[in-house]
């Protein structure tokens, strides 16, 4: 049985797409660099393949940064209003959790980079706390 897609977009409604809830992990990561990119405590991302993704507007609107320390993590952007965007590869798709419209269905299953956290976080939640990266699916 096919599931319906899931719509999301920015905040200006500048881009839009959709996913199948079809996503094998669901993270918050509390490295310095999902602070910087997303300008909160951490980034809450949910992981798809590629075939799952596909934009339905304003595609050409959206921006990409590539970080100079690492020349491969990207991080995708509205042009316009500057929300955070899916970032799609032939390796899978990372969609921003805030940027869904609706629920995706399914918990945070790990805290990623946790001793990478901003010293003045309290503790969030009971989600297990791994010291790197959660190991591969």
């Amino acid at each position: 049985m096919a599931m319906n897609p899931i719509r999301g977009g920015c905040l200006c409604g500048c881009v839009k797409f959709e996913v199948k809830p079809e996503f094998f992990a669901f993270k918050y990561c509390f490295c310095s660099r999902c602070r910087k990119r997303s300008g909160t405590v951490h980034a809450a991302n949910l992981f798809t393949r590629e075939e799952n993704f596909r934009w339905i507007a304003g595609q050409d609107n959206v921006a990409q940064y590539t970080e100079p320390e690492t020349g491969k993590i990207r991080n995708s952007f509205c042009g316009t209003c500057g929300s955070r965007l899916p970032r799609v590869t032939p390796r899978g798709a990372v969609i921003p959790a805030g940027s869904l419209d609706d629920d995706p269905g399914m918990q945070p299953q790990h805290c990623i980079y946790w001793d990478s956290r901003a010293t003045w976080l309290p503790l969030p939640t009971d989600l297990p706390k791994l010291p790197e990266a959660a190991p591969a699916p």
